[in-house]
């Protein structure tokens, strides 16, 4: 009797089933690349032994650091949150040195527990919980915190084959409205870096000066509606004389191509040495600390290097990653960054260039380099290539893309870099 009413209750109330168990592996690896970010992975580690025998296996890694920590002083640290991107009163060279007293670290809380849950015999789960004691997020002591490096957080990860770090903001600290960017690509060491640069960048500029040409000709039409009505001759009014002189002037500085003599005088070219240094020493400093995680992980198919604020990006593929393996890169002995060689650069200069968007860019600048040893050994097919300017068009995204194609149909300086 007791039998048949055991039969009885699981018929009306049958044991859960976790669809979970039924999902095969390879979806799950699916959806876990999907997700990529390397928090979100450590909380999804935690979830079961199931789930923390998987994340290992992911091969789409995203790694968002949350803060840099100084070398010389490992209690200083600054969040992303509350620093800002840029200081006008500092100089970029001034903040590409800064840089490189800095190395990659701290990822909090669900690294932590990530960490701590792929390798639980260095310690015990209870004092990590122990790490977030308190009555909430308000209450969590980020002091308290062990900061993870990228490298000491990806070290769990067997069979990455794409892997993106991003930092929290760019190195160089450039004045509001200035645009810098740069993309270097880098095997054991530099390959070719492109720069694009502008010292005033304006947003939706025909709308704006649709406004303002608008505005002129209320005020130039009213004063000439008043002479006519009075009879007068309306052809010295002020107002049309100093729109005819506005035109002429235009005229007179019309574009030509060249790079004008004021470039030289007024400090133009001086800011644009210091951008290019900055950006390679930016470039440099990043390739450095890779090293260790292109070491270590053998699957590595690309590897990008970025930063929030979208100023610089640092890209690997598969051959350049091998070569560094094979041969190791040269440091630099008076810092923590790798050598950069001798150059061969190619600068383009526009004091005006107005994009299709709308866009325009004062004083653009686009400086492509490559090393000068490349150059005398690549074959002419691939010189062809360079000189085309068709790799720099592809460096970064719009609408910046089209800026730098436009820019290398313009006259072409070459220029000369020793190797520092």
């Amino acid at each position: 009797m007791g039998s048949i009413r055991a039969d009885l209750s699981t018929k009306i109330f049958p044991e859960p089933v976790d669809h979970f168990d039924q999902l095969p592996d390879s979806l799950l690896l699916l959806v876990f690349n999907r997700i990529g970010d390397v928090k979100a992975l450590g909380r999804c580690c935690l979830v079961s032994r199931r789930f923390h025998t998987l994340v290992p296996q992911v091969e789409n890694v995203v790694v968002r650091v949350d803060c840099v920590i100084s070398d010389d002083d490992p209690s200083s640290s600054s969040s992303s949150g509350n620093s800002p991107t840029s200081s006008s009163s500092s100089s970029a060279a001034d903040k590409s040195r800064s840089f490189l007293r800095l190395f990659l670290s701290s990822l909090l809380k669900p690294i932590q527990s990530f960490t701590q849950f792929i390798n639980p015999n260095k310690r015990p789960m209870s004092s990590v919980s122990h790490d977030y004691a308190g009555n909430g997020d308000d209450d969590f002591d980020h002091s308290s915190v062990t900061h993870h490096s990228p490298t000491q957080v990806l070290k769990n990860f067997n069979e990455i084959s794409f892997l993106r770090i991003e930092l929290p903001s760019g190195e160089l600290g450039i004045d509001d409205g200035v645009l810098l960017k740069w993309r270097a690509d880098f095997g054991s060491t530099l390959d070719n870096c492109v720069i694009l640069g502008a010292s005033s960048i304006i947003k939706n500029y025909k709308s704006s000066a649709c406004d303002d040409q608008i505005s002129n000709c209320n005020n130039i039409v009213e004063p000439v509606r008043a002479h006519e009505n009075n009879g007068n001759d309306n052809s010295n009014h002020p107002a049309n004389t100093d729109h005819s002189n506005s035109n002429n002037s235009n005229s007179n500085e019309s574009d030509n191509g060249s790079i004008p003599e004021s470039f030289y005088t007024n400090g133009g070219l001086k800011l644009r040495v210091v951008w290019t240094i900055s950006s390679l020493i930016a470039a440099s400093a990043r390739h450095y600390l890779l090293q260790p995680i292109i070491a270590e992980h053998k699957t590595l198919d690309s590897l990008v290097l970025t930063d929030a604020d979208g100023q610089g990006v640092l890209c690997m593929n598969k051959e350049q990653l091998e070569e560094l393996r094979v041969k190791p890169l040269s440091a630099s002995s008076a810092s923590k960054r790798t050598l950069v060689p001798a150059l061969n650069m190619r600068l383009w200069y526009a004091p005006h260039l107005e994009l299709p968007d709308g866009t325009v860019l004062k004083g653009a600048t686009l400086v492509a380099i490559r090393p000068s040893e490349q150059q005398q050994l690549a074959p002419k097919k691939d010189v062809a290539a360079a000189a085309d300017g068709s790799w720099v068009g592809a460096a970064f995204e719009e609408p910046y893309g089209t800026a730098a194609r436009m820019l290398v149909k313009r006259r072409t300086y070459c220029l000369e870099m020793n190797s520092f």
